[in-house]
This record gives C-alpha cells, sequence and structure tokens, in this order.
C-alpha cells in the first residue's frame, strides 16, 4: 500500500506557473502580430514576389524593426508560453538563457553607448545621411524619417543642407527635379492657422538665404535635436529601462525558480 507522506511531497508552484504562461502567451501573440505586420507591409511593396528585392533599399527599411523584435518575441513567448504550460525544462532553460543573452546584450550596448559618444554620434550621423539618400526609394522609410523630422522639429542629420546628399534635393546645376535645392515638407515651421499641410511648402528654400530659410523650416539638425531631447527626458528615458532590466532579470529567476520546481518533483517522484 502506498503511503500518504506521497502526496505531500513538494509540488511545482502553480502561481509561477500559470504566471509565466499568462505573460507569456501575451508576449508570443503580440510577436505574431509583429511578424504579421512585418510580412504584410513587405507583401504590399512586392518584397515577398521578389526576396532579392530586401537587399536593394540603399537606406534603412523600417520593417526590419517590426521582423526581428516580432521573431524575438515569439521565440520568448512560445518558449516561455509552453515549457511553463508543459513543464519542459528545456525550453524554460532556453527561455532563461535567451532572455539572459538580451539583457547582457542592452547593458553592454548602454555601456558601449555611454563610453563612446562621440563614435556613436558619427555612427547617427552616418546612419541618417545614408537613409536620406534613400529617401524616395522606400515609402516607410519616408515616412519614418518625415515622423522624426515633425516630431524633433528638425532637418537632416546636422542642418537641412544634408539634403543636398539626396539626388531629389540637391542643388546641383544638372538637377532636373522640381524639389532642386529643397527640403522634404517634414522640415516645414507648422502653421496652427493650416488644417491641410502643404507638401509643397520646402521647394526651393535652401535658395533663399540663411537667415530668411528660418522662417520657412527647422534650420536645426535631428543629432542635436536628439541629445536635447534625451537630455530633457534623461529620467523617463532611464526609468524605461531600468524598468524593462528588473522585468527581464523577474523572468529569468522565476523561470529559474519553476526549472528547480519540476526537477524537484521529479527527483522526489524518483524516490518514492
Amino acid at each position: 500500500m502506498m503511503s500518504g507522506k506521497h502526496y505531500k511531497g513538494q509540488e511545482v508552484s502553480c502561481c509561477i506557473k500559470y504566471f509565466i504562461f499568462g505573460f507569456n502567451i501575451i508576449f508570443w501573440l503580440l510577436g505574431v502580430a509583429f511578424l504579421g505586420i512585418g510580412l504584410w507591409a513587405w507583401s504590399e511593396k512586392g518584397v515577398l514576389s521578389n526576396i532579392s528585392s530586401i537587399t536593394d533599399l540603399g537606406g534603412f527599411d523600417p520593417v526590419w524593426l517590426f521582423m526581428v523584435v516580432g521573431g524575438v518575441m515569439f521565440i520568448l513567448g512560445f518558449a516561455g508560453c509552453i515549457g511553463a504550460l508543459r513543464e519542459n525544462t528545456l525550453l524554460l532553460k532556453f527561455f532563461s538563457v535567451f532572455l539572459g543573452i538580451i539583457f547582457f546584450l542592452e547593458l553592454t550596448a548602454g555601456v558601449l553607448a555611454f563610453v563612446f559618444k562621440d563614435w556613436i554620434k558619427d555612427q547617427l550621423n552616418f546612419f541618417i545621411n545614408n537613409n536620406i539618400r534613400a529617401y524616395r526609394d522606400d515609402i516607410d522609410l519616408q515616412n519614418l524619417i518625415d515622423f522624426t523630422q515633425e516630431y524633433w522639429e528638425c532637418c537632416g542629420a546636422f542642418g537641412a543642407d544634408d539634403w543636398n546628399l539626396n539626388i531629389y534635393f540637391n542643388c546641383t546645376d544638372s538637377n532636373p527635379s522640381r524639389e532642386k535645392c529643397g527640403v522634404p515638407f517634414s522640415c516645414c515651421t507648422k502653421d496652427p492657422a493650416e488644417d491641410v499641410i502643404n507638401t509643397q511648402c520646402g521647394y526651393d528654400v535652401r535658395a533663399k538665404p540663411d537667415a530668411e530659410q528660418t522662417t520657412y523650416i527647422n534650420v536645426k539638425g535631428c543629432v542635436p535635436q536628439f541629445e536635447k531631447w534625451l537630455q530633457d527626458n534623461l529620467t523617463v528615458v532611464a526609468g524605461i529601462f531600468i524598468g524593462i532590466a528588473l522585468l527581464q532579470i523577474f523572468g529569468i529567476c522565476l523561470a529559474q525558480n519553476l526549472v528547480s520546481d519540476i526537477e524537484a518533483v521529479r527527483a522526489s517522484c524518483l524516490f518514492t
């Protein structure tokens, strides 16, 4: 006859198990949504019918953000969700290690960004200028640049003249474009009285004297404006990063506790 002591052995914590499951199923569904949006965007641009066109864009394709973030969220959410539900220690350990690697990469990136601030600024300048060249090549990239310039009230990486890098906006004599010596509408100063955006407000504006340009466009570059925004919102940004880091550490600890509980229960079963 089996002893009643068998039922009083260590058990897997249901609270931890279903908390990890519930949190990760939301995470997994968000990953699916991000991947779905990314695939839909690529489908609309014809990328899925011509995979080689993924590398054709000279600048940054914002869809990659959805695909990479969605892919990471999908993998993490799947491992955490199924690992907790099925009490699969292999998936839970994978979840912990993967989350730990992400945390380590974020920590390393933060330290390097602080130590090599000038190098980061140069890379940001290079990144923005490279995307200025490809402004008309991709509608998603164009919308991203317009949003950035409107939000930070800036123009170009370090000034409006950075738009000389774009074949449609440069001031060379050989440029036949109507947008010659102009800037995108997102560089223009906003008139609160205007309900409809004037998409031609940046035409020929750089042909005017520098002092006159300030009447029509934002002349500050996006790199210094981003630095200013970061300094003004340092507490909020730091709080967000610390919050994300604490959530990651909390997730790793919960997963490790669940693994320990599962292994302890299995070990106790072997000796009963």
